[in-house]
């Protein structure tokens, strides 16, 4: 029987979260744009909380919850014209991968449910942004009951993406 825990993440994890990101790049793409400071782009500045995933003591997926702001989406503040999160305070789900060896085991499920879970218990409304661009991460986080509430043109110099999407969690009830 496997052992699965989600627990924050410590200054010990995050080379192996660096590592286990580059392995994500390499098969997915995630992120787009590789990172200059990889250690420093899974710490980012308004994080509410950082998590990893572990299978039997293994690292196998990584999740962090920020401070939504205002200015979110390139500085748009708004998606498709209105504002996604109508004045309520919000979170955004950021740096959210798990181990390729273990795709479509359920893990991205579980660290969405506790981000869910974390904003809930805190009274913040869960968002998400991600670059619609062929691959699973859009068609994901829809099958996870999440809805797009706007997109945003990017230009990112030749890219295969052309948008981001944000994408409100289902309602929990």
């Amino acid at each position: 029987m496997t052992s699965m825990l989600i627990r924050p993440r410590t200054p010990a994890d995050l080379d192996g979260c660096v590592r286990l990101l580059a392995e994500v790049h390499k098969n997915s793409g995630y992120p787009v744009n590789w990172p200059a400071d990889p250690a420093g782009w899974l710490s980012p500045e308004g994080a509410l909380g950082c998590w990893v995933l572990t299978l039997d003591g293994e690292l196998a997926g990584h999740l962090i919850v920020t401070a939504e702001a205002a200015e979110s989406l390139g500085g748009a503040g708004a998606v498709g014209g209105a504002d996604p999160l109508d004045g309520a305070g919000g979170a955004l789900v950021e740096r959210l991968f798990v181990d390729p060896r273990r795709a479509r085991a359920g893990l991205g499920r579980r660290l969405l449910e506790y981000a869910g879970d974390f904003a809930a218990e805190r009274g913040l409304r869960l968002v998400l942004d991600v670059v619609d661009k062929p691959g699973g991460a859009v068609d994901f986080y829809r099958r996870t009951g999440w809805r797009e509430a706007g997109r945003i043109p990017i230009d990112w110099g030749g890219k295969d993406a052309s948008e981001i999407i944000r994408f409100e969690a289902p309602d929990r009830g």
